[in-house]
């Protein structure tokens, strides 16, 4: 996974294999191969994803720490 902060994009490769093609779904950016497996991943303004990845670690922190 290769995060981009220049062009605020995550990608990640999820398998082996020649792109062919691609399809936008919202901001997401999947390439795919000749018979539509995934190969790879793109996260558009991916830090607005870290940043809410972030808080769910910190809601997690809270609720070890306080009585349940």
């Amino acid at each position: 996974m290769i995060y981009d902060p220049e062009s605020n994009i995550l990608s990640w490769k999820v398998a082996s294999g020649q792109i062919n093609h691609a399809r936008e779904v919202g901001n997401l950016i999947l390439h795919m191969s000749k018979s539509g497996k995934p190969i790879l991943i793109e996260m558009l303004d991916a830090s607005k994803f870290i940043n809410q990845f972030d808080k769910i670690k910190e809601i997690k922190k809270l609720k070890s720490i306080l009585p349940i």
